[in-house]
């Protein structure tokens, strides 16, 4: 029996499947939407794709609404991709697919994700906040003192994420730069099994080392959340270093070039960031905009398996299915997002997509919200006529990368 995306009654059987499309996702320039993705959404919103690593096909949904479905029905499982090697961006998982959040389930995940939640709360951030914009402050300082032009990604938003995460880890305040440069290497596509492999191992020791220490010095940051966690038998070891490497890397090298991209893009819409300068009351609403608006990643990330027959978009999604889902395509679906390619300060409506949706939404995202809320505010204190040293076009962005951002963010003041 098959299922309706919008409906429990039985529909008819599905026309032939779409042919499958090789999709290589090549590096694209700063912040332009891929072009297979646009097609896609116009033409072809759910059909198959061959990626460059792995074995086999999957779907590709593109939709707003499809996405939103598939992300929040219990009838597509992240847990029963263990075992299977599936159709992929890179050669290798980034986090642990025994333990952790990405790859399980409910009611698993919803242990998982409640331990996780204590440490992501408005209290915490709050708790947080200070530190971010003091480190904000001080990386800028230190870029004024280095002298014109600067690089933003080298002197604040490199250090930046790193510092921060490391503090809400619980890592000592001048640990970051211990920790620093291994979640780059976590994150590319390019084939460097090596390079990644100690990359991991690196990172995993320093979590193990800290998880360690908070369970005889117990503190109220995420790894001591995590050990009294294990302590209590509610979350086993494996689970807990999964989950704190999960939080590391997504705080640090995701930040880090979301954070250059979001820079990049008011540069070079001077009209909008000027108005944010005049206006700073719109900064909480520019930055959901800015979400929405910066292509955060580079073709898509973890995908889940049908449990069952399901129909969406009018193509019949066979049980065993392996299903993307395009979050950068919907945070630009025009049938939610009127004239999606324009940087609207004003937009109201649906909410973006950029930390996901349904059981699987990001959990870091508070943090993200307001570490872009202060590295944002943070520049426009330090440097009120800030402007790119270099043409837009000359801003060289990352190669080979699963996420997004810029290389190097020259600027003059």
């Amino acid at each position: 029996m098959t299922f309706d995306s919008a409906s429990v009654e039985p529909v008819p059987s599905s026309p032939p499947p779409p042919p499958v499309r090789p999709w290589l996702v090549e590096d694209l320039p700063a912040l332009d939407p891929d072009p297979f993705l646009d097609s896609l959404l116009r033409d072809e919103p759910v059909t198959r794709i061959r990626l460059p690593y792995g074995e086999g096909h999957a779907w590709l949904v593109t939709r707003y609404e499809d996405v939103r479905f598939v992300t929040s029905d219990p009838r597509f499982s992240r847990a029963e991709l263990l075992g299977r090697s599936v159709t992929s961006m890179a050669p290798q998982t980034v986090a642990s697919r025994t333990a952790g959040l990405q790859y399980v389930d409910p009611p698993r995940h919803t242990v998982l994700r409640r331990v996780v939640a204590r440490a992501f709360t408005a209290k915490s951030m709050a708790r947080l906040r200070p530190l971010a914009e003091r480190t904000a402050h001080r990386l800028l300082a230190g870029m004024r003192s280095a002298g014109a032009p600067g690089d933003l990604m080298e002197h604040l938003y490199t250090p930046f994420p790193i510092s921060v995460v490391c503090a809400f880890l619980g890592a000592d305040e001048d640990d970051w730069r211990d920790w620093a440069g291994k979640s780059e290497a976590l994150l590319t596509k390019a084939d460097a099994r090596e390079r990644n492999q100690a990359a991991r191992q690196d990172t995993r020791s320093r979590v193990v080392a800290l998880l360690e220490r908070r369970r005889t010095e117990p503190r109220d940051d995420l790894a001591g959340v995590l050990a009294a966690a294990t302590a209590s038998g509610e979350i086993t070891d494996d689970e807990a270093i999964s989950l704190a490497m999960a939080v590391y890397v997504s705080g640090g090298h995701a930040v880090r070039n979301n954070s250059g991209s979001m820079m990049y893009a008011l540069l070079t819409h001077p009209d909008q960031f000027a108005r944010l300068r005049r206006e700073p009351e719109l900064l909480p609403k520019a930055v959901e905009e800015l979400f929405r608006f910066v292509p955060h990643r580079n073709g898509v990330g973890i995908p889940r398996i049908a449990l069952a027959d399901v129909r969406i978009g009018g193509r019949l999604i066979r049980e065993g299915d392996v299903v993307y889902n395009a979050y950068v395509a919907a945070n630009r679906d025009p049938a939610v997002f009127p004239a999606p390619d324009l940087l609207d300060f004003d937009r109201t409506g649906a909410g973006h997509v950029a930390f996901g949706h349904g059981p699987h939404f990001c959990l870091a995202a508070l943090m993200a919200r307001m570490e872009a809320e202060v590295l944002i505010e943070a520049v426009m204190d330090e440097f009120p006529a800030l402007r790119l040293a270099v043409p837009p076009e000359e801003v060289e962005f990352q190669r080979d990368g699963l996420i997004r951002g810029p290389r190097t963010l020259p600027v003059t003041w």
